[in-house]
């Protein structure tokens, strides 16, 4: 395996950005990027030497398009359009999120065609690998004309300006720089422009959101699995001949994984005759219902790669004597599928409150609300009532956001995506879906118990005793909030994923075997 990348050369995958981010894989500047990038910096000198008019080089920004800007202050107007556009608002953005910005914003600008300086990309590039990380605001970004306030806020400390976070700790730019002995940058022309045009905000969130949710999806179909177990549901509407009757990848994916993951019970064979027709849909219909999601989710994975390796700015500059004024800033291609996706991933939070209910009713064996002395014990019964507020509060954040538009630049910019909003959305979703799914996970792992001393699978069992070995199984009421926190740590971290997924392929059963379209 390849361990290092090239900005602006290699191709830049989802997986690739995040092990960029947490530094397991090294990237920098090749000597084909680097002449790219001096040629791009070059055809703008030549521009501005010969005075042609070009957009944002030596004009102004917006519905100032047409004001003319001399040679003299072409270098000035890229330090006043930093600061003019930080006007960011809101708490910061995770320190993760604005590293990817800055990678995939070094991916965008070494491609050749923005006419940065190369000292500009190697200081952006020293900052990602210092892990020194800008103070950036959530909110301020329309998602069109590039996430312009959030990647200002970005490039302040370039120009010694801004904060950032170093260690963990807030500090103002310029002291940082100070510290390491170094000089805020020299902006040439186009330089601010380039670096606040493009989609990096929105691109950073959905590259997030995407490595998120598959880990939600995938610990769905475990959850669920262990979920069906406990209610001594039947495993027949996973058939593999069912799914290819109507073959969405996602439902067959679905069903092969709850195939395997469910194979070789105890629990499952002691009920084969026992006179139950169907199951309730949120057992029966997982891999329409997980499938579908999962299917949301690979559209969203496909539409991120493309950003991921596209150039965001404008204008473009192919050589001196073409440049394009265009819309390639626009966030429209990543915002309507992050708004799915919002609807994708609360749905698994819905099916999945529906099983933790299933769960307390004391049907088919199980004790009402998971316990035996119930009464002066409540049992499960309350963190069922997350579960509802939690699906209740996604549902609320699934308006689409790019569904929205509202004129700016005095009308110039007359239509605009919203797609920030949609990325920060979705993760909001998918911090409340973790939460969801963990509370399911702590009811079927109580659930299952009541179904001792039959065993189910060995990939569930293995599920079970990894959780078992951090919250313990609840004879009586305690403070249920604390085993919420630890197994959702589980599920957050990708762990609990993760060890289930590996277990699976040592046993001979890998859950994702023929769909690696579905994986990152």
């Amino acid at each position: 395996m390849n361990n290092h990348f090239q900005y602006g050369i290699d191709h830049l995958t989802i997986g690739k950005a995040v092990d960029i981010s947490v530094g397991r894989l090294k990237a920098a500047l090749g000597p084909a990027s680097i002449a790219k990038i001096n040629a791009s910096a070059a055809a703008v000198s030549e521009i501005v030497a010969e005075n042609r008019t070009v957009y944002g080089i030596n004009t102004g920004f917006g519905i100032l398009a047409n004001t003319p800007i001399s040679e003299a202050d072409t270098r000035t107007l890229q330090y006043k359009i930093l600061q003019s556009h930080s006007v960011g608002v809101g708490e910061p953005i995770q320190p993760e999120i604005a590293k990817l910005m800055m990678i995939t914003k070094v991916h965008a600008l070494s491609q050749g065609y923005s006419g940065a300086q190369l000292s500009t990309l190697e200081r952006i590039c020293w900052f990602i690998n210092q892990d020194i990380i800008p103070v950036v605001p959530e909110k301020g970004s329309v998602g069109a004309s590039g996430d312009l306030a959030p990647l200002a806020h970005l490039c302040l400390p370039l120009i010694g300006l801004g904060e950032v976070f170093e260690n963990g700790v807030r500090k103002p730019a310029a002291q940082v720089l100070a510290a390491h002995g170094l000089e805020p940058i020299q902006l040439g022309p186009k330089e601010g422009l380039a670096l606040i045009n493009g989609t990096q905000f929105i691109l950073a969130h959905a590259v997030k959101a995407v490595q998120r949710m598959l880990n939600c999806l995938d610990a769905a179909d475990i959850i669920g699995a262990m979920s069906l177990e406990a209610l001594t549901g039947t495993q027949a509407p996973f058939e593999n001949r069912l799914h290819q009757l109507r073959p969405f990848e996602g439902n067959q994916l679905v069903a092969q994984r709850l195939r395997k993951i469910l194979a070789d019970s105890d629990i499952m064979q002691s009920h084969v005759d026992c006179g139950r027709v169907q199951d309730p849909y949120s057992l029966r219909c997982m891999p329409q219902v997980h499938g579908a999601s999962r299917n949301a989710w690979l559209h969203l994975k496909s539409l991120t790669e493309i950003e991921l390796n596209s150039v965001t700015d404008n204008p473009i500059v192919f050589d001196a004597q073409h440049t394009i004024s265009g819309g390639n800033f626009h966030g429209q291609p990543l915002a309507l599928p992050l708004d799915y996706n919002c609807f994708a991933a609360a749905e698994i939070g819905n099916i999945s409150d529906r099983r933790c209910y299933l769960l307390l009713e004391g049907k088919w064996g199980l004790p009402m609300l998971l316990m035996n002395n119930v009464g002066l014990n409540s049992g499960f019964m309350i963190p069922q009532y997350t579960t509802a507020a939690l699906v209740t509060e996604n549902k609320t954040l699934c308006f689409p956001a790019s569904a929205d538009s509202i004129p700016t630049s005095l009308g110039q910019e007359d239509h605009v995506s919203m797609g920030s909003i949609s990325g920060r959305k979705l993760n909001q979703v998918l911090d409340n879906l973790e939460f969801i799914l963990s509370i399911e996970l702590l009811s079927a792992c109580q659930a299952i118990e009541f179904r001792r001393p039959l065993k189910s699978s060995p990939v569930l069992e293995f599920a079970h005793s990894h959780v078992r070995e951090f919250v313990e199984f609840a004879s009586e009421d305690r403070i249920f909030a604390r085993d919420i926190e630890q197994i959702t740590r589980m599920i957050r971290d990708f762990s609990f994923v993760n060890k289930v997924h590996a277990f699976a392929t040592r046993s001979g059963h890998p859950l994702n075997e023929g769909f690696d379209a579905y994986q990152l």
